[in-house]
């Protein structure tokens, strides 16, 4: 894992990008935003009370030189953002209502990430996943062309690199939706590096075994060839067969992927979700993310678990996304 971010911190050094952290007052987050800015890798942003933010970071002998401190109480550009969020909104909130939704730090930080005064968004350390990711939806909303946002991993150890998808958002996609996250799987393995080669999972391997959940994500590969035929993309496959070059040979031996697949689309949240799990866990791999794509401009959300060095990470991601 060290390879990949060194490479994603190379990438990212010195191009003056301006990441936005809601959530101001979390140890974990001031520790790596401290460093980001120490190591000259990004320009952080922090939203609260600055008095509070800066009385916290000297208790823990934490420096923040370097970093912006934005408050919604007292943000001089606040009506701009209000105008902004009550157009964006389409009469869905008042001017009124709108000055109050936008004194959430994560609705805030969204709307500065919105209207170019910061690059990306990092939240989740002290927040669920859906107040990080509503705020995105409503304001920066999905690219065109994508109909939803989904939330992939990374899974790294040594020199091995594998993309799950999706292990975060959408509980049960269809056929459309299967593909429309592997084609985006794939351009963000591209982001960090990683060449795609891309396997749609299932428990049935080229019909091995017939059943609506089967039929669907054979479908799905269809959808996804049709609308990127240039990537190495195939399915439905077993694990094993995705994986293992000589399963593959028996189970799949016409197939572009020879068990060397590196991006995995899971049919389902839950196994997405298990997946990545069983393969942190028993595999001792470090899993970062969930990285968030489909997103006009990228924000991610951390687990509420993570340290330090995590938020440090996903900013790093974050930032080369923004790129």
């Amino acid at each position: 894992m060290a390879d990949l971010f060194s490479t994603v911190q190379t990438k990212v050094a010195g191009k003056g990008v301006k990441i936005v952290f809601p959530e101001g007052l979390d140890e974990r987050i001031l520790k790596a935003v401290s460093n980001l800015s120490g190591d000259h890798v990004l320009k952080p942003i922090l939203v609260g009370n600055e008095q509070e933010i800066k009385a916290k970071a000297t208790g823990l002998n934490i420096t923040l030189d370097g970093v912006d401190i934005y408050d919604p109480h007292i943000y001089e550009g606040m009506e701009d953002l209000v105008q902004s969020f009550v157009e964006r909104r389409k009469g869905k909130a008042t001017e009124d209502q709108a000055r109050q939704i936008l004194l959430d730090e994560n609705y805030f930080g969204t709307m500065l990430v919105y209207k170019g005064l910061a690059d990306g968004l990092v939240s989740g350390a002290a927040h669920s996943t859906a107040d990080t990711v509503r705020p995105a939806l409503q304001i920066i909303k999905t690219k065109q062309g994508v109909k939803k946002t989904s939330g992939v991993f990374i899974l790294a150890r040594g020199d091995e690199q594998y993309v799950f998808a999706d292990c975060a958002i959408n509980i049960a996609p269809d056929s459309r939706d299967l593909a429309e996250i592997a084609v985006e799987s794939a351009k963000t393995a591209k982001t960090f590096d990683i060449e795609p080669r891309v396997a749609m999972l299932s428990f049935s391997t080229k019909g091995s075994a017939t059943s609506d959940e089967t039929e669907k994500v054979a479908h799905a590969v269809t959808i996804a060839k049709e609308a990127a035929p240039e990537l190495t993309l195939d399915g439905e496959f077993q694990f094993d067969a995705a994986f293992v070059p000589s399963v593959a040979e028996k189970k799949a031996p016409g197939s572009v992927i020879k068990g060397d697949a590196n991006v995995f689309v899971f049919p389902s949240l839950e196994a997405g979700n298990i997946g990545y799990k069983i393969a942190q866990r028993l595999g001792n791999f470090e899993a970062v993310g969930p990285i968030l794509q489909g997103l006009n401009m990228p924000v991610n959300d951390l687990s509420r678990g993570c340290n330090a060095e995590d938020v440090y990470n996903l900013a790093l991601i974050t930032a080369a996304q923004a790129l």
